[in-house]
């Protein structure tokens, strides 16, 4: 696995296809994952510290997460097939295993970015998708 960051959201007014683009942690290497609009704003929302009036589907999957004791741990981006990515959230129950959730990675992203968590990528993903 390697470790990346959120570099940038790209949000096109009008478009039903957003984009976020995620660079190695320790690198040079970039891709963009075309998610949909909603969970684009979300991302963004994140990042600028504005929540919402009431809790969006990300913030009440994330606080139920935190309320029943456990913690998201980080997410993996572990496949890529045919243009589409497949992700999982790990979260650790309280005082037990860690448990892999699958996901959508815009939805898991949206999560961790709340956690403050780590993203990973597969090598074999970025290898396919990564540009320099």
């Amino acid at each position: 696995m390697v470790d990346v960051n959120l570099s940038r959201v790209v949000l096109y007014e009008g478009a039903n296809r957003q984009y976020i683009y995620l660079r190695e942690a320790e690198g040079e290497r970039s891709f963009a994952i075309v998610i949909g609009t909603t969970e684009a704003y979300e991302i963004a929302r994140v990042i600028r510290s504005d929540p919402p009036k009431r809790p969006l589907t990300h913030e009440l999957l994330y606080r139920t997460i935190q309320a029943v004791g456990s913690e998201v741990i980080g997410v993996d981006i572990v496949r890529l097939e045919r243009d589409t990515y497949y992700a999982s959230l790990r979260v650790r129950p309280d005082g037990g295993e860690p448990v892999e959730i699958d996901a959508r990675p815009s939805d898991a992203i949206a999560i961790a970015l709340r956690a403050r968590c780590p993203l990973r990528v597969a090598r074999a993903v970025i290898d396919a998708a990564a540009t320099d």
